[in-house]
């Protein structure tokens, strides 16, 4: 058995994840999705960490009669910040970053945007798939266009939150990515992160190719299946 431990993207929750945990609950292992409290203005990165580390010590204290573990540690988008923190708390079997923000050491999530030149990234993928580079950002256009009606539906009454200026302030001070084995997937029609960029920053942050899901940025919502194949295999 494994347990993995599910983080959300800046202002999604635990129900964003609520496809893939049956799937891999079905082959027998254990899912811990956590909520972190986007909205709280007194909370950074180093809060979110200490809401996760917090979140597996007491699943591991309810399952006391079972041997101890490294979860594996899965975040989407914003949430790969406060899991690479994580893993300089807490043993980590591997982590597995989703449409990611790869952070570097020493950066926050508000500079990170301009420090990998997202927004040119994001452009070239609207004129390449012949959408308007300069529209104004739309939710419904960069997050939602490859979710089924009814899931956009039930995604109303989970309904994101707007995430606080803190996290985005807060900086990783570390010296290097830590020793825990990585793995990065991407959407093939992330129009947030497209995948040229996604690859871009696995191979120079990373040094990893990613494994690609014929998806956009919501990639656990809108093919679960595939998203719990890569995770069930190393």
């Amino acid at each position: 058995m494994t347990r993995f431990v599910f983080v959300p993207g800046a202002g999604s929750d635990s129900w964003f994840w609520h496809l893939v945990t049956p799937r891999l609950e079905a082959a027998g292992h254990d899912v811990l999705a956590v909520d972190l409290p986007w909205a709280d203005e007194r909370a950074g990165l180093p809060e979110y960490v200490d809401v996760i580390v917090e979140a597996i010590r007491a699943a591991e204290a309810a399952s006391s009669d079972a041997p101890p573990q490294s979860p594996v540690l899965v975040a989407q988008s914003m949430g790969a910040f406060p899991a690479v923190m994580v893993c300089e708390r807490l043993p980590v079997a591997e982590l597995v970053l989703v449409a990611p923000m790869i952070p570097a050491p020493g950066e926050s999530a508000g500079t990170w945007w301009e420090n990998t030149g997202q927004g040119a990234a994001m452009r070239a993928f609207a004129r390449e798939e012949g959408r308007d580079p300069d529209a104004p950002f739309d939710e419904v256009e960069v997050f939602l266009h490859d979710l089924p009606a009814a899931l956009v539906a039930e995604g109303a009454e989970h309904e994101g939150t707007v995430p606080a200026d803190v996290p985005f302030a807060s900086v990783w001070t570390a010296e290097r990515w830590p020793d825990v084995p990585t793995r990065v997937i991407a959407g093939r029609y992330d129009r947030l992160f497209p995948l040229d960029f996604v690859r871009r920053m696995s191979r120079e942050r990373l040094g990893v190719e990613p494994a690609v899901i014929d998806t956009g940025h919501m990639t656990a919502l809108v093919r679960p299946d595939q998203l719990a194949e890569l995770l069930l295999v190393p």
